[in-house]
């Protein structure tokens, strides 16, 4: 039987499919990276040009920083199908154990342990609720979002603790110069990096990444295949804590202060939009860290942009609410597009 080559320039069914794949994957990564930069030339062109500089870039970077580590760990924790609403007062209760060590003398240096332990110690909590007692994530973390905002107050007897010489101080308020006079890099920005990049490692390069992405995309089919789920749900809400404690650690160095009431207030909600804003399914399984920066960026610049642009607070709300409702469908209605064509 002869065999007949296929001409050059003709493709054939499997390339076509091939490039339709390789279209689909590239789309997926790109996610909202272009609604963030039609954010930056749109707040660009309407502040005069007052968005785009050195100094701007590096205060909006630091204003995401935090959001951006507390959505690293929502990442985890959504991927497996859950939902963490406590990671606010976690923080709160954190940053308050964490400025209580600080000002002991013989302990100080020791403070962003306590911030971290403790973190680690109420996400640990409420995992252990989820997998041992089978309690649904939200009732879990709703409950924990009163209860530990309510330690939090307790462990300052609802005062607000000070230390003017916290150690380790440089993180919250020093910045690594790249442009030197131009642009700087702030450190809290350098930590938000490094805990995305952590994150992906885990995700995409560890067995316990693949074992998340499997509880989040068939529970019943994980535990058939092996796959210890109590566990995973205990490791992914205490890795959520963790990070809300690293959180604490830097708004500690940022504010030298911390109050149990008020720090805190809503950054479950801010993390939560920037992960669903970087495309993670609320059902779980599906998602990318990397899509997760995106998300928290666009939450950083849309804050800085409206209030240069002379936006009442008010209507800062509004506005970011219906942008970030407008993105995602949007996002949707691109994905649903690339998965036809």
């Amino acid at each position: 039987m002869s065999m007949i080559s296929n001409p050059v320039g003709l493709e054939t069914p499997g390339s076509v499919e091939a490039r339709k794949r390789k279209f689909r994957a590239m789309m997926s990564t790109a996610g909202m990276l272009p609604v963030l930069l039609l954010l930056i030339v749109g707040f660009h062109l309407l502040s005069d040009g007052r968005f785009f500089t050195g100094q701007n870039i590096s205060i909006v970077l630091q204003q995401a920083s935090v959001n951006t580590v507390l959505a690293a760990g929502m990442t985890f924790v959504i991927l497996t199908g859950g939902i963490d609403l406590s990671v606010g007062s976690i923080l709160a209760a954190a940053a308050m154990a964490g400025l209580i060590i600080s000002n002991v003398p013989e302990l100080s240096n020791l403070w962003i342990f306590a911030s971290l332990g403790a973190g680690l110690l109420f996400g640990m909590l409420n995992g252990f609720l989820i997998s041992a007692l089978k309690l649904p994530p939200f009732i879990v973390t709703l409950g924990s979002l009163t209860a530990v905002r309510g330690i939090a107050r307790l462990l300052g007897n609802d005062t607000t603790i000070f230390n003017p010489e916290i150690p380790y101080a440089f993180i919250g308020n020093s910045s690594l110069p790249i442009i030197p006079g131009v642009f700087s890099l702030p450190w809290l920005a350098i930590i938000a990096l490094l805990i995305i990049v952590l994150s992906w490692f885990i995700l995409k390069r560890t067995v316990l990444g693949t074992h998340i992405y499997s509880v989040g995309g068939n529970e019943a089919a994980a535990r058939l295949s092996g796959i210890k789920v109590p566990r995973i749900y205990l490791i992914v809400y205490g890795i959520s804590g963790l990070f809300a404690g690293l959180g604490a650690v830097m708004l500690s160095t940022r504010l030298y202060a911390a109050n149990g009431l008020q720090l805190g207030q809503a950054y479950e909600l801010d993390a939560i939009a920037a992960v669903i804003l970087g495309g993670t399914s609320f059902v779980g399984g599906i998602g990318s860290i990397w899509g997760t920066l995106i998300g928290a960026l666009i939450i950083a610049v849309l804050s800085n942009g409206l209030v240069l642009i002379g936006v009442s607070d008010i209507w800062q709300y509004v506005i970011k609410g219906l942008v970030i409702i407008g993105a995602v469908a949007l996002d949707r209605l691109r994905q649903r597009s690339s998965a036809r064509s």
